[in-house]
């Protein structure tokens, strides 16, 4: 059993000291009130309220096109059924990587509105800026490297990254910065488990790991997934627990032919 499964409630220092203590993390995203409450129920260390809102969500192809505005409102009904889980909100594509001062009005404002524990935001180097604004604010940031969807187009692949040389020096350089800047926690998406391994032993704030290997501080995966309510994605990284899919589908499948063979409502379900 995890040292720290008795804490009421996880702060961005337990994160750390469960690094630590070589206590795995565990992470899942969430973004709906009923959700968030069985997720925390089920134990979970962390909620991320994550922009793939607007793929699970909102059925868009990327992340590119939920706002801020509707990222403080998944935020909102998260944290109003979390107990003991961390919350953390992405800070979605454009409001923190052109201006620093921008970047600490939309971080200012999921905390003040979305009432999130912490932000993510993606990126090394190239928001440096933002990130040191953000932290000398108070507020708590946990990044992000490797695949950063925010900049898909710029990639134009979900494949695997920092697989060459340059890039993978790139990472641990930029996760260093991370943890020189203040960030109390990393996210590694989709790289070398070996590079995640390295980069993990080079920094003293967590790594958490999608589709990074098993060396990561902890792991982190997409509630819609992870419980087979997607059908549609099947990475490589991703564990199913449950098909959803199936069992919802049929239970209404049931339900249709109920209502229409007058089975449902019978005698004892009418009033």
């Amino acid at each position: 059993m995890s040292v720290h499964s008795e804490i009421k409630k996880i702060t961005t220092e337990t994160l750390r000291k469960m690094k630590f203590d070589n206590d795995k993390i565990s992470m899942i995203t969430a973004y709906d009130f009923t959700t968030a409450k069985m997720v925390d129920a089920g134990g979970i260390d962390a909620v991320l309220v994550g922009d793939s809102a607007a793929n699970v969500m909102a059925g868009f192809e990327t992340t590119l096109p939920i706002t801020l505005d509707q990222m403080i409102y998944h935020t909102q009904c998260v944290v109003r059924g979390i107990e003991r889980a961390l919350v953390v909100a992405d800070l979605p594509f454009g409001t923190y990587q052109s201006n620093p001062e921008k970047a600490l009005e939309s971080a200012v404002r999921m905390m003040k509105e979305g009432g999130a524990h912490a932000v993510k935001i993606e990126g090394g180097i190239e928001i440096e800026e933002s990130i040191r604004k953000i932290v000398n604010a108070g507020i708590p940031v946990m990044g992000h490297l490797g695949l950063t969807p925010q900049s898909i187009y710029q990639f134009g692949t979900y494949k695997v990254r920092a697989k060459e040389d340059a890039e993978a020096e790139k990472l641990i350089s930029d996760a260093k910065l991370l943890e020189e800047l203040g960030c109390f926690a990393v996210v590694l998406e989709k790289i070398p488990a070996d590079l995640a391994k390295k980069v993990t032993e080079a920094i003293t704030i967590p790594t958490i790991g999608i589709g990074a290997g098993a060396n990561c501080d902890g792991q982190v995966l997409v509630y819609h997934d992870m419980v087979g309510m997607n059908k549609g994605f099947s990475p490589k990284f991703l564990r199913r627990y449950l098909d959803l899919h199936t069992e919802i589908t049929g239970a209404v499948a049931q339900f249709v032919k109920d209502v229409k063979s007058v089975d449902f409502p019978n005698a004892s379900e009418s009033y």
